[in-house]
């Protein structure tokens, strides 16, 4: 059963005005996210189409991959991208108690020196972002989804998913993870293609 919305309800931004959901921009630029890694071959994957275009993402890890593939996320550092904290264990904030959850942010931490953060699943209760924004973080969630991590999907609607909803200064959110490979690995190259044809540039987000 579906329970997501590839393009963020506009009252969402209006409700949760402390998070950031995309940018007001005049330019052509996208924000392209991705979760979950670093992973091998994925993350790799990834960075390589980014390349080719001379393109910025921001990677929201978790700590436990960075801490398996320091090499991997060493790479994405040295090219250029920016990372954000995604807890050490994707940890879904509505499930858990504050305290344990702000220690799992904390211990992520020490392998993910970043101040941008970004829910897993996108829930976080309100003491939970209450108390990472007063010690100094972002958090960044997004207006559009690719839902590349929905195996029920085909790749072709993953990339319509993104087609479709983003504008200037949308935040997307892919995945590297090898869930959503499959519809990432399609998706991805044709984002990248076609909104750079569009006139599009595609950034990290600071």
């Amino acid at each position: 059963m579906k329970l997501y919305t590839s393009k963020t309800p506009s009252v969402f931004p209006k409700l949760f005005s402390k998070y950031r959901w995309h940018f007001h921009s005049d330019e052509k630029i996208l924000y392209l996210t991705f979760d979950d890694g670093p992973i091998p071959e994925v993350t790799e994957f990834v960075l390589e189409q980014l390349k080719k275009y001379n393109a910025k993402g921001t990677f929201f890890c978790i700590g436990k991959n960075v801490k398996k593939n320091p090499d991997i996320y060493n790479r994405i550092l040295s090219e250029g991208h920016v990372v954000g904290n995604h807890t050490h264990n994707h940890l879904k904030g509505w499930k858990v108690k504050t305290r344990k959850y702000l220690e799992n942010i904390a211990k992520a931490d020490q392998y993910i020196h970043s101040k941008l953060f970004r829910p897993p699943y996108g829930k976080i209760k309100k003491k939970q972002a209450k108390a990472l924004l007063e010690q100094g973080y972002q958090i960044i969630m997004w207006d559009v989804l690719s839902a590349d991590f929905d195996t029920e999907i085909t790749p072709e609607k993953c990339w319509e998913n993104v087609k479709m909803n983003a504008k200037k200064g949308s935040i997307i959110v892919f995945h590297d993870s090898l869930k959503a490979r499959k519809n990432m690995e399609f998706a991805l190259p044709k984002a990248l293609e076609h909104f750079t044809k569009e006139g599009y540039s595609f950034k990290e987000i600071s």
